[in-house]
């Protein structure tokens, strides 16, 4: 009789409040949380190379990646990350001890990912976290170099759209910088541009020749938004007004 009386109180913790759930358990979620918000970070329309996923997923506190499988989001499912993540829990009823936890999970990258998918318990890869290179800078747009070499031509005459070439020879730029010259009546308009991803803005410089005045000029970061047209040889030669 007496043993039941002892029992009591711990059938009913069980019966109204349910099974007390472990703190490995806990720590557990608390890891695929971390894996969950690096998925909502990784999240995205625009088209990423299994490299640069992988890249941008290293980089996130507390996210270890063990592998990267696909070779782009927009092709097939997209990219897996299995990423390793840690949590800990304490749970004072059940365990004197914090817990603490690593778990693996994949991460699909993808645009037809929804946003904050719950990530895939999977079992972790043997070996070392993968490492990345650090992406290639694009090359420098030679903003000074060119205002100093374009020719200065004086009122009442014409700009030479030869003499602008040979200029832009002379400064040897790197393969990675794409040139376009375009005259027009006295004015000669030059674009030198590094190819952008079709999302963020792209980096351009423009140059306008003209009968007392030649400028040099970086357009507006709004202008330079995919299909906004700052990034134009026509944007050079006449130049559209700067956003408010």
């Amino acid at each position: 009789m007496r043993r039941l009386l002892l029992l009591a109180p711990l059938l009913l913790v069980t019966v109204g409040c349910g099974v007390v759930q472990s703190s490995e358990d806990e720590a557990t979620d608390v890891a695929r949380e971390v894996a969950r918000k690096a998925g909502e970070r990784l999240h995205g329309q625009r088209p990423r190379t299994a490299e640069e996923v992988g890249r941008s997923a290293s980089d996130i506190d507390g996210v270890e990646v063990m592998r990267v499988t696909g070779t782009s989001t927009h092709d097939g499912d997209g990219i897996e990350v299995v990423v390793r993540t840690s949590g800990s829990a304490y749970n004072e009823w059940s365990e004197p001890e914090e817990a603490v936890v690593r778990r693996c999970f994949a991460v699909r990258v993808s645009p037809r990912s929804e946003w904050g998918e719950e990530p895939r318990d999977v079992e972790c890869p043997g070996g070392l976290a993968l490492t990345f290179a650090p992406p290639p800078q694009p090359p420098r747009l030679p903003y000074e170099e060119l205002r100093a070499k374009l020719p200065r031509v004086p009122r009442g005459g014409r700009a030479d759209e030869a003499e602008v070439r040979r200029v832009l020879t002379a400064l040897d730029l790197n393969p990675a910088i794409s040139t376009e010259v375009k005259a027009d009546g006295d004015r000669v308009g030059v674009l030198l541009s590094v190819r952008g991803n079709g999302f963020d803005p792209q980096d351009c410089l423009l140059a306008r020749v003209a009968p007392g005045a030649t400028d040099v000029w970086v357009p507006s970061r709004i202008q330079r938004m995919p299909g906004e047209g700052g990034c134009t040889v026509g944007n050079a030669l006449d130049p559209a007004p700067s956003p408010h």
